[in-house]
């Protein structure tokens, strides 16, 4: 008996061992076809924010990874350029990053932006999308977008998007989307 219990130990000594080891997996981006998950976050004037506010529209959620830098700069006045295209195709345009609110307020008086900015600085609604990188030992919101139909159903993803033209590829694909429907 005793060299089983032993045995028993040994291994279980070497699994926790073993999974101690085993990085944390990775978030998972929510695939094509699912609900999107829902949430609540702050917006750049500090009033929460939820997905479901936005019930009956389609929606580009965008994960964007910093206010004030150049891609992200990029990106969000893409969009903002667009903005009354995206209007017209019944679409809000939504950032989110792990900035503060107070970030995203300065970035939007600075940059001209009228969209909703919403900040995730307990990164949680970033883990849900699966919209998490780690740099130089920092959690930013990777490059990834959205879009979800009116009825919350995510209808295209966007992993790693390049800032230049992703507007342009939006308003296509949401075009493209809207037409099938």
């Amino acid at each position: 008996m005793k060299p089983t219990f032993v045995a028993i130990a040994i291994l279980l000594v070497a699994f926790v061992a073993f999974a101690a080891d085993t990085p944390p997996a990775a978030p998972v981006v929510p695939a094509e076809g699912t609900v999107a998950p829902t949430f609540t976050l702050p917006s750049q004037d500090g009033a929460p924010v939820s997905l479901s506010q936005f019930h009956g529209k389609w929606v580009v959620l965008y994960f964007y990874p910093k206010d004030f830098t150049s891609g992200c700069t990029i990106e969000a006045h893409n969009f903002q350029r667009d903005l009354d295209k995206y209007t017209a195709k019944n679409a809000a345009i939504v950032g989110v990053s792990v900035d503060p609110v107070d970030s995203h307020k300065g970035f939007c008086t600075k940059e001209g932006l009228n969209f909703k900015l919403l900040a995730d600085t307990e990164h949680k609604v970033v883990n849900q999308y699966g919209s998490v990188m780690e740099y130089q030992g920092n959690t930013y919101a990777a490059r990834n977008t959205f879009i979800i139909d009116p009825s919350g159903t995510i209808r295209k993803v966007y992993v790693k998007v390049k800032p230049q033209a992703h507007s342009e590829e939006v308003l296509a694909d949401l075009a493209t989307l809207q037409a099938a429907k």
